[in-house]
């Protein structure tokens, strides 16, 4: 029964772990990569009437629909979000999010 919980507790820790580092980013390093985001979204990452805006959305949110359009599972309707993170590593989608998530949404 001690082994169990220990395994248990052990298997939590990690998926706690992972999870962190997934989410974690640096937002400046993310504002060296947005270079290419604002001809679409804006310097202020609030995009305009074809575009929307990225500014202000939550960084785990904003880092799933990166992988989300790099994976295909999401697809845009002129697909060019594959085009732009088709290069990204999962590091460089988690400080994106984080730089954007830093912005004022409003």
């Amino acid at each position: 029964m001690l082994t169990r919980n220990l395994i248990f507790t052990v298997l939590c820790f990690l998926l706690l772990a992972t999870g962190n580092l997934q989410a974690g980013g640096d937002s400046a390093r993310g504002l060296e990569l947005s270079e290419s985001c604002v001809d679409c979204h804006g310097d202020d990452g609030k995009g305009d009437e074809d575009t929307v805006g990225i500014a202000g959305l939550d960084a785990a949110k904003h880092f799933d629909l990166l992988k989300g359009y790099k994976s295909g599972e999401i697809v845009d309707e002129d697909e060019m979000m594959f085009d732009y993170v088709e290069e990204l590593s999962e590091q460089d989608m988690a400080d994106l999010a984080a730089y954007y998530a830093t912005l004022d949404g409003g």
